[in-house]
Parts: structure tokens; sequence; C-alpha cells
């Protein structure tokens, strides 16, 4: 007896151990990243069957009035929002209101091409509608509110990179089409859908599409570098990146948005499952991205990831389906990105979870 318990501890003492071991080697590739405490940081958290293991805050949520950086604080999640807008595109699917199959005129009849156009490309990044980011002109618009219809009206007549399906090219465009399919089929806004239909059954109180007019408790600031010195973000109008990059979160609040996908609160098994399969291209070739979430792998591991970008704040997200990991980053300087640091991690967990 005495044998099978000094055993017994002596395997608890490792397992402590190598934990400890683990959180240092994770404290050691985030401040190197994160050198200037005085300046922008960002927040990071492990999860593991749906519980956090790991939360630390990193910098300054506000250089001016020289406040720190909490795991609390509120983030602009970038083009993480396009994991919404999917979820909520398959829900009016399993609803009845609309199909991943119907072609965008069905909802928009005077979009060019509209006809040859699915909602699954628009999902996939296959689409070929030019990414309105990507366009000169995209200035002229950015500081204005426009409605969602004047948001596509701005690029739809732009022409098209590439036919339907012919391609894979990441795009925010097609994000922004969602968006405004779902205020037509839903009759609210997308801001509301999303509030109602997503972060109030997820239990996500902290998270809210973005604005720079309301208070917001917990709202870290975001910040660009320039002439290597911090300034405070552009401002731009939040109906620009919309559907494709608006919203906002916390660190908790995106373990809720996890478990609710793991624990298909929101979706059937079969419906959240079209999120993370991969399709292909008319010639065949395969299409590493399901709807919102690139389909990825780190040594041979299947991942769900997707990171943002918008101006002040960049993010990364990486769900490691096998092991039930979820590893999160979010930043408060576009001079900050977590991706690497991200994948990174998540490398170290995954080659941890060996032993």
């Amino acid at each position: 007896m005495k044998k099978i318990i000094l055993t017994s501890l002596l395997l608890l003492i490792q397992v402590v151990v190598f934990a400890q071991n683990l959180d240092k080697k994770i404290d050691s590739l985030l401040l190197n990243v994160f050198t200037d405490n005085n300046g922008p940081g960002g927040v990071f958290m492990i999860t593991k069957a749906g519980k956090s293991i790991y939360q630390k805050a990193f910098g300054k949520a506000n250089i001016e009035l020289d406040v720190d950086m909490n795991t609390a604080n509120v983030f602009q999640l970038g083009s993480i929002t396009k994991q919404f807008t999917a979820v909520a595109i398959l829900m009016l699917e399993e609803n009845g209101k609309l199909s991943t199959n119907d072609s965008i005129s069905k909802f928009i009849p005077d979009y060019p091409n509209g006809k040859n156009i699915t909602i699954h490309q628009l999902l996939n990044h296959t689409s070929g509608v030019k990414d309105f980011t990507k366009m000169k002109s995209i200035s002229q618009i950015a500081q204005k509110d426009l409605s969602p219809k004047e948001l596509v009206d701005f690029f739809k007549n732009e022409p098209v990179d590439f036919q339907p399906g012919e391609k894979f090219e990441y795009n925010n465009s097609g994000y922004a089409v969602l968006g405004y399919i779902i205020e037509l089929v839903a009759k609210e806004t997308y801001q509301d859908y999303i509030q109602k239909n997503i972060f109030a059954k997820a239990g996500m109180q902290h998270s809210r599409y973005a604005s720079d007019i309301a208070i917001i408790p917990n709202r870290a600031y975001g910040y660009q570098k320039k002439s290597n010195q911090f300034v405070n973000k552009i401002k731009i109008s939040f109906s620009i990146p919309y559907a494709s990059g608006s919203l906002m979160s916390t660190l908790d609040d995106m373990l809720k948005w996890q478990n609710a996908l793991n624990q298909n609160l929101l979706l059937k098994a079969s419906s959240i499952q079209k999120a993370f399969t991969k399709s292909n291209l008319n010639n065949g070739d395969v299409v590493n991205y399901g709807y919102g979430w690139h389909l990825l792998n780190i040594n041979g591991i299947s991942t769900r990831e997707h990171g943002g970008s918008v101006f002040g704040f960049k993010t990364m997200g990486i769900y490691i389906p096998s092991k039930d990991i979820y590893v999160l980053g979010l930043t408060n300087c576009d001079c900050n990105s977590p991706t690497q640091v991200t994948r990174d991690i998540a490398k170290l967990l995954i080659e941890a979870s060996k032993y």
C-alpha cells in the first residue's frame, strides 16, 4: 500500500513539475513578443477540455492613462468575426430560411453574375468577387457610415477576379454580402441577429458589435506604430468591416463561443460540421477553408484556425479538435501580430500531449 501511495505521489509531482515547466516555456515565448511593458500588449488564453488552464496579460490596455492590460479586456476581433457570420448563415439554413447552395441573386436580384455565385462560395472565399479592401477607392468610404446595401453597391459592379469556384482567394467582400443576406432574410440588422442568436444564447455578455462611441467597460484601446512610436489607431466606420470584421469580445467570452460550438448549443452537429469541412474547386483541387475557419494542421495534427487584423488590433485563434485544446491571442497594436506565437504555443502543446 505504501509503495502504491509513494508511486502515485511521485507521478503527481512529475505532472505538476511538467505543467510548471510548460507554463515557463509559454511565458518565455510570449515575453519574446511583448518586450515593452509600457507599450501596447495583449492577452493570451489556453483551454483544455472546455476549461481555461492559462490566461495572462502583457503591456498596456491604455498607454495614455498608464492602464495595465488585464485578461478581462475587450478587444476588436477583426476577421475572427467571419466565424460568427458563417454560423449565423448556417443557423438560417437550419431554420429553412436559405441554403448554402442558393445563388446570391435569390436575395440580391441585381447582383452582377449573382445567379452563378453561391452562398457556399462566399463562405469559403471561392466566389471571385472583388475584395473591396484592396480597392484604391476604399479611402473614399473608410470613415462613412454606410448601410449594408451601400457597402455592397460600392464593390458589386467591379470586374470579378476569377470565375466562381475557379480558385481560393481570401476575400472580405464575400462576408459583407453574407451580412447583407442575413439582414434581408432575418429582417433585422446583422448586429441584432448576432447579439440575440449567438451572444445571448452562448452567454457572451461582454461581446458586441464594435463602436468608438459607446462606453465599453474594460475596453482595450487600439494603437499603431509609426516612425518608431505608438499612435492611436486610425478611425474607421465599423459599417465598413461590417460582417467581415466588426465584432468585439474577451478571452472568457471566446471560450464560451468555442464551448457553444463543441456542445452544439447553437447548431446541430450536422450543421456545424459544414463549417469544418473542406471542399473542392472546379478542377477538383482541395480548398483548405471551411466556413469561417482555415482547416490546416500543425505537425500533421488537424487544426481550425483564424486570425484577424483591423486598425489597432490583431488576433489569432487555433482549435485542435483531437486534443480539445484552444489557443487564443488578442493584441491591441497592429504592430504585434499574435499569429506566429499562437502557432508556436499550439505546437508546444501538441508535442507536450504526447507524453
